[in-house]
């Protein structure tokens, strides 16, 4: 069974940035409705004058993101979709120029991924078609030495996303119900030039039955 994104809630965690930008537009264009949610509030001026809806978190912070889920639900309602796009990139000077501070800086984009999945998971579970997806990249495949922090980083959450996708297998095999949920992984060699076609794989993922991508890793 497919659907469309059409009048759907869609949430973009991690708004800010030329991919979320191309994301919001892209969903607004298909008659979603959409929560762009960054750290700072000046840069999400741009997407509200859009006409999304607005949240600044700290998407690292599991107590802002609970908040952050709460406020949504009251406003807005149940999300049928979440974006994730919290990420950056460090890197170079082989193995042992891999830095525990690069590391830690970007670690960031693994916790706000768990946290947001974690806050939202009811709500993407209780959806008639709900889609969630990752942005990873394809060095998971072949990892550099001097890309070993960020390749251990996406791999790691690939990993929380595949469980995601376990989960919402899971969830409707118990309740003797079709599988409406998915979690799919995007995987990019470099996202520069690639932002609207993200925004519309991830558009699209809609219009596919969940069966079909569930699981999935889609190379753009």
């Amino acid at each position: 069974m497919t659907d469309s994104v059409s009048s759907r809630l869609v949430l973009v965690a991690g708004a800010t940035s030329v991919s979320g930008a191309a994301a919001t537009g892209a969903l607004l264009a298909a008659g979603a409705r959409v929560v762009a949610v960054g750290h700072d509030p000046a840069k999400l001026e741009p997407l509200a004058a859009l006409g999304a809806d607005v949240e600044a978190c700290d998407l690292t912070d599991e107590t802002a993101v609970h908040d952050l889920a709460t406020r949504v639900h009251d406003r807005l309602g149940r999300p049928d979709g979440v974006l994730h796009l919290v990420g950056g990139w460090r890197g170079g000077g082989g193995l042992g120029g891999q830095s525990e501070a690069d590391y830690r800086f970007l670690e960031r984009s693994l916790s706000a991924l768990r946290h947001v999945s974690r806050a939202f998971d009811a709500d993407l579970n209780a959806s008639t078609a709900a889609r969630t997806a990752m942005v990873s990249s394809t060095a998971v495949a072949r990892p550099l030495a001097g890309g070993a922090n960020y390749a251990a980083v996406k791999a790691a959450g690939e990993a929380w996303m595949r469980a995601v996708a376990q989960g919402f297998a899971k969830t409707a095999r118990e309740a003797g119900e079709p599988l409406r949920a998915a979690a799919v992984i995007f995987r990019v060699t470099e996202l520069a030039g690639r932002e609207d076609a993200l925004a519309t794989a991830f558009a699209d993922l809609w219009a596919q039955s969940a069966a079909e991508v569930n699981d999935r890793i889609i190379e753009l």
